[in-house]
């Protein structure tokens, strides 16, 4: 009777772990394209809370830029807030996407171009930045900018 019961633990085990679909490469690269593509609408509606909702919410989050390394999601966002103020300061933005690589199974790596189309004048650049799957979403953990 024993051997039965261990038997059927067995196949019900193996018939839950064939339920549990991973995604796919492809399907992680659709899930962080949408993140950025949110991003370019929230940017370009000078909605800049909107716009950071792609990082990690995290005193851990990391952005590189032009004036050096800033630490944190709140600081990140008030030097952005500080940097452009205005509708005209964020203007249109979008996101020309080069290369998405794989590092692990819970993160990737994107490099791109940004270009920034204001009245102020225009403002292009590029980009590495580093998102990993954080409680089943997607969120940048690392930015690069210049």
């Amino acid at each position: 009777m024993r051997k039965v019961s261990y038997i059927y633990l067995l196949l019900g085990l193996l018939v839950c772990l064939s339920c549990q679909t991973p995604t796919t490469t492809k399907q992680d690269k659709e899930a962080i394209l949408t993140v950025m593509n949110a991003q370019e609408k929230a940017w370009s509606n000078n909605d800049l809370e909107g716009f950071m909702q792609g990082y990690w919410q995290s005193d851990s989050l990391t952005f590189y830029g032009r004036n050096g390394i800033t630490k944190g999601w709140q600081q990140t966002l008030t030097n952005y807030k500080k940097g452009y103020p205005t509708k005209e300061a964020t203007g249109t933005l979008n996101f020309k996407v080069e290369a998405i690589s794989k590092i692990s199974s819970d993160s990737y790596s994107v490099m791109g171009a940004y270009h920034l189309k204001r009245e102020v004048g225009d403002a292009n650049g590029v980009f590495l930045i580093i998102f990993k799957k954080i409680a089943g979403e997607w969120k940048i953990i690392a930015d690069m900018s210049c």
